[in-house]
């Protein structure tokens, strides 16, 4: 790319004057940049993941264009700058950081959009994918080009337009946190089969990233990880359904084990994976019998046995509306407590 080029392509990114020194015995007032055997300056201040960009931009002296909504090595480097940015707010609790100019300016990110977080649910580093390959991967599974942010090497944030969700819903019937929950399933499934394996997708209510995305990004990061050590049969992890959860979450760890030896008091021996399937089942069906027993493929009476055993042993009747929800929070305790 020619300097000029060069030059007018980080003006039209950051809106800040750039000008270019071939006598590199002048005096520098600004951010410098070598660059094709010059020296790039941008006049006034820059951030740490404003010059990464400056230097991915620059990085071997020549670039493509960008082209708008499309993939390509620009969308990858602006990509990889704004995770940087989007790191360094969370790291410093940031989060209601409004995104930079340098990034609103970005095609990809006009707009409102879903926001879907993945994360890879395994040990070591996965064998990567090219960023243009994740891309046409996307790209074919939401029939729309996206935008594909990789945080880190286990966890990536995609921005959809919006304008997906109605065609997702079915009609008045499908409620948005249906579409979203439909949408997420999906490319988990996608995810897990074509993309990294095991892992974990969260996703909540369209946004526009100008305002809100290190506050979106956040949400999701916490609601992954609230799923993942609440609700430990699911991949699928909804802010919405999780309020509970983030409740329970901040109170402090010997509060809860209180909380959890008063409630279950001697029945830790008998919460085998039997008991715990029969009681998950049961709050499932909004404690109905019957429903519970045909979900669990067994007897009503067989369910009725489980019941008085475990009623036998904690004194807690969960047919009871005031010990069911003592047992419901008991069961979320448990699982991070005496599981970790």
């Amino acid at each position: 790319m020619e300097l000029e080029q060069l030059r007018s392509k980080l003006e039209t990114i950051f809106g800040k004057k750039v000008t270019a020194q071939k006598d590199h015995g002048e005096a520098v007032r600004g951010e410098a940049f070598a660059a094709a055997g010059a020296t790039l300056v941008v006049h006034g201040e820059l951030t740490s993941s404003e010059r990464k960009l400056v230097e991915l931009l620059l990085e071997d002296g020549a670039r493509p264009e960008p082209k708008p909504g499309g993939g390509g090595t620009d969308d990858e480097r602006l990509a990889a700058a704004l995770a940087t940015w989007i790191m360094e707010r969370l790291e410093q609790g940031d989060h209601d950081a409004d995104l930079p100019e340098s990034f609103a300016r970005w095609p990809m990110l006009a707009g409102s959009k879903v926001p879907l977080l993945v994360y890879g649910d395994y040990p070591e580093r996965l064998p990567s994918s090219s960023y243009a390959d994740l891309k046409k991967l996307l790209k074919t599974f939401f029939e729309a080009e996206v935008a594909l942010i990789p945080l880190h090497n286990k966890m990536w944030l995609i921005l959809a337009d919006a304008s997906l969700l109605s065609e997702e819903r079915e009609g008045e019937e499908e409620s948005i946190e249906e579409a979203l929950s439909a949408l997420a399933s999906g490319l988990q499934d996608m995810a897990a089969s074509e993309w990294v394996g095991e892992c974990h997708v969260a996703t909540t209510y369209p946004f526009s990233p100008a305002g809100s995305l290190v506050h979106t990004v956040a949400t999701l990061r916490e609601t992954i990880e609230l799923g993942r050590n609440f609700r430990l049969s699911s991949n699928i992890h909804l802010p919405w359904e999780l309020r509970l959860e983030t409740l329970l979450d901040a109170v402090p760890k010997r509060a809860k084990n209180r909380f959890l030896e008063g409630v279950l008091r001697r029945a830790e021996p008998s919460f085998d994976p039997e008991m715990l399937q029969t009681l998950e089942a049961f709050f499932t069906e909004n404690c109905n019998v019957s429903d519970t027993a045909k979900r669990l493929y067994i007897h009503r009476n067989t369910l009725l046995y489980r019941l008085d055993k475990f009623k036998q042993e904690t004194g807690m009747d969960v047919r009871d509306f005031e010990h069911a929800v003592l047992v419901r929070l008991a069961l979320l305790l448990y699982k991070v407590t005496k599981r970790k």
